[in-house]
């Protein structure tokens, strides 16, 4: 039987697995995609670390990260043939669910950094608003942020920047297919963004901050669509911290790697 230490990570109490089930090997595990629902304040990497041992599988990646604050659709792959998918997973489009914190811009950009300058907030209309997000739809070139997993000489860029090295990357090019406004209060916008793959909502959030005048960071951050996969399809991850139910429940999850071909290759010919 596996055995677990519990962790409270933001209230939320975290099973660790500490080895894999006995008789589960990889070499009987049917390898596979599994979409699940990243909960608040766990790691990417601590989801994948669950899957792993879950199932007694090393061989576990997946296609977009997710900030430790966000939520979401994490699509997780295991086994080779399925890690050989990542690629061409990570080509979907993104749909998030996003609220700026307006007034407020911190060092990440994000809720985890530290304060970096707080603005008055003006009253802003329905109208302008609209006019502002109409700046960011469509193609445009998005500097990636100092605080983010993107490699510079084989370290992510945050590993710098805890350090005080500030390294800057040349602009990408992104698209923001849709940007809509969901509702808004005196000092929060709710947005629905979807976008190309190599989009940094805390940079959009904090480019909106700017052109607004009052600055703002992203406060919460929800993934609802992972190219193919949407957040109502997905198993949610605090089912993996339970011993009696985790495998079991991917399992259930569990997309063969030939079904996930199918779906790419229908969705390349409807594109």
């Amino acid at each position: 039987m596996m055995s677990f230490e519990t962790d409270n990570i933001h209230g939320l109490q975290q099973k660790k697995v500490s080895s894999p089930l006995p008789g589960k090997s990889s070499a009987s595990f049917p390898e596979g995609v599994f979409p699940l629902s990243k909960p608040e304040g766990i790691s990417s990497f601590r989801m994948v670390q669950l899957v792993r041992r879950l199932l007694g599988i090393k061989k576990v990646g997946h296609s977009g990260t997710l900030d430790p604050f966000a939520s979401g659709v994490l699509v997780l792959c295991a086994g080779r043939s399925a890690t050989r998918l990542i690629s061409r997973l990570m080509e979907g489009d993104k749909e998030y669910e996003a609220i700026l914190q307006l007034g407020i811009t911190t060092d990440t950009q994000d809720p985890e950094g530290q304060v970096v300058e707080k603005r008055p907030v003006p009253v802003i209309t329905e109208r302008e608003v609209e006019q502002c997000l109409t700046q960011f739809r469509g193609e445009q070139m998005q500097t990636p942020p100092v605080y983010s997993a993107l490699k510079h000489k084989g370290k992510p860029l945050y590993y710098y920047a805890r350090k005080g090295i500030k390294v800057v990357k040349e602009p990408r090019l992104i698209e923001i297919k849709e940007l809509q406004c969901l509702s808004r209060e005196s000092d929060t916008l709710a947005l629905k963004v979807v976008c190309s793959k190599g989009t940094y909502i805390r940079t959009l959030a904090a480019d909106i901050g700017e052109y607004l005048g009052c600055g703002a960071h992203l406060k919460k951050l929800v993934r609802t669509r992972n190219g193919l996969f949407s957040l109502a399809e997905s198993l949610p991850g605090e089912k993996l911290f339970t011993e009696d139910t985790g495998r079991l429940a991917l399992l259930n999850h569990h997309i063969a790697v030939e079904r996930v071909q199918e779906l790419l290759a229908a969705d390349k010919e409807e594109k």
